[in-house]
């Protein structure tokens, strides 16, 4: 039985793991690397959306960034800073500009 507690467990295990071939300096095998983005995917829908998730995603800016992805459909960047997402905006825009002219 899956309880909290232990989604909880498991995700700050699979954070840690994520945070460890992020800083990697030997190159990561791609598919063990999407095995390990599915298996966080599948507890983050089964974490509740609460003050200990947040102090996680605080505490590991890799699972914020992955977490960021998985929600930006409803939330947009939620975890950037809004200035770091205001830069972005006007990188985007000058480009596109660049390559209509």
């Amino acid at each position: 039985m899956t309880t909290p507690l232990t989604t909880h467990r498991n995700l700050v295990t699979l954070a840690q793991v994520l945070r460890r071939l992020e800083k990697s300096r030997v190159p990561v095998d791609p598919e063990q690397y999407r095995t390990l983005v599915a298996q966080i995917t599948a507890e983050l829908a089964q974490h509740p959306r609460d003050a200990s998730l947040e102090m996680l995603l605080a505490a590991v800016p890799e699972l914020a960034e992955l977490y960021e992805n998985l929600n930006y459909e409803a939330a947009g960047l939620c975890r950037s800073p809004l200035e770091a997402s205001v830069q972005a905006e006007k990188a985007a825009r000058a480009a596109i500009e660049a390559a209509r002219r």
